[in-house]
């Protein structure tokens, strides 16, 4: 395509608005919440589940994964280059929209979930490895954030070991450092072992115990 209907830079743009897509604002609302001003505030999947419980929790999850896997796998077809640097700039808009989202005042989640979609569209059996890491690390700790930071860590590696391209190896990289950072607070708990961990007894808190558990961040 010699003139592409659609340009790189129009398509970085849709994606940060797709990624910027208030997922558990809007299932929150549909619940008669208003996800930032409960539990941690975060517009993420783990803030959803502790206020609304599992199964919305889960919807939230997969929406903002796909959030992060259609405009990497997708918009390449569609910009008339299929350059990998684009694909990248795609996956960064895309969690840029999640953790900074306009359509919520700029107040969003970490983006673990959405960049795990865009890392799943790039390096598929790398993500498939991380996620098992991450089932099997919340199973035995109950912590989803430290589940976060394992697989975060695991997929760069992974990446690196499957022989995907150099700036493939390097992206994975910058986002598990970018989630290292931003669970830096996460990591504190941890260590003082005061850190939030899922209860499969029940799906969501009662609204008093919700507000006693209440903690500063969370980790999507």
């Amino acid at each position: 395509m010699t003139a592409p209907l659609l340009t790189a830079p129009l398509l970085t743009l849709a994606a940060y608005l797709i990624g910027a897509f208030p997922t558990s604002y809007l299932v929150g609302r549909a619940y008669g919440y208003d996800l930032r001003r409960e539990g941690s505030g975060n517009l993420g999947s783990t803030n959803a589940y502790r206020v609304l419980g599992f199964f919305p929790a889960v919807g939230v999850l997969v929406v903002d994964l796909l959030k992060g896997f259609v405009p990497v796998w997708l918009f390449p077809m569609w910009d008339g280059r299929a350059g990998g640097a684009w694909a990248l700039a795609y996956g960064l808009a895309a969690i840029s929209g999640h953790v900074w989202p306009a359509y919520t005042g700029f107040r969003g989640g970490k983006g673990v979930a959405t960049a795990a979609g865009t890392m799943a569209a790039l390096v598929p059996v790398a993500v498939i490895v991380a996620f098992f890491v991450w089932v099997v690390t919340v199973i035995l700790t109950r912590t989803a954030s430290m589940a976060s930071l394992l697989s975060a860590a695991l997929v760069p590696i992974m990446a690196r070991g499957s022989a995907a391209p150099r700036s493939v190896v390097s992206y994975a990289l910058l986002i598990a450092i970018a989630v290292w950072w931003t669970h830096r607070s996460n990591l504190a708990r941890i260590a003082r072992r005061e850190e939030f961990q899922v209860d499969w007894r029940r799906g969501r808190l009662p609204r008093r115990e919700r507000a006693a558990r209440k903690s500063p961040e969370d980790e999507t």
